[in-house]
């Protein structure tokens, strides 16, 4: 019964976690409503200049952008595995008795005898670095003013998150 209030308290903890994470649409959302009709200029000044441009016939601009480049190291992942020891003997003893009732009660037991139970530990998964980051796609008319602004390429963040971009735009949930 503990072992399952345990688990169950667990899975409560993640399902609150999971609850309150941001993803890249919500992301999107929140970041659209923030800065369509701003100047382009005010954004670049906040969140650092765009890395590339395109020019469209309209004489508007797309703009890429990128932030929050950051590099999250991952540990190795282990298992601990239990190793059949060929020098332990195990005893099973079996009893039967006769109730007074005339029913019959078998009761059954083992133990082991020897060395303790050893274990062998094997690498799962080995360590790596992942890199974060946010990009945007801005487009914004001849007049500088943002018309579309979206996510094109969204990392998980740097904690649960599952939008870096919400991370670097402060978006919360």
């Amino acid at each position: 019964m503990e072992m399952r209030l345990s688990w169950a308290a667990a899975l409560g903890v993640l399902a609150v976690g999971i609850v309150g994470c941001t993803t890249t649409e919500e992301a999107n959302k929140a970041i659209q409503s923030r800065w369509i009709g701003q100047p382009v200029d005010s954004f670049f000044t906040y969140y650092g200049p765009p890395v590339s441009t395109f020019p469209l016939n309209d004489g508007g601009t797309i703009y890429t952008w990128v932030g929050g480049e950051t590099t999250r190291h991952i540990p190795a992942q282990y298992q601990t595995l239990p190793v059949n020891d060929p020098n332990k003997i195990t005893r099973t003893t079996t009893e039967t008795r006769k109730n007074s009732d005339g029913s019959t009660t078998t009761t059954t037991r083992s133990s082991s005898i020897g060395v303790p139970q050893q274990t062998v530990t094997r690498m799962v998964s080995p360590a790596r670095t992942e890199d974060l980051f946010c990009e945007l796609q801005i487009t914004a008319g001849p007049d500088k003013v943002i018309r579309m602004l979206r996510a094109t390429n969204d990392t998980d963040g740097e904690g649960l998150s599952f939008s870096r971009c919400a991370e670097v735009m402060g978006v919360k949930k």
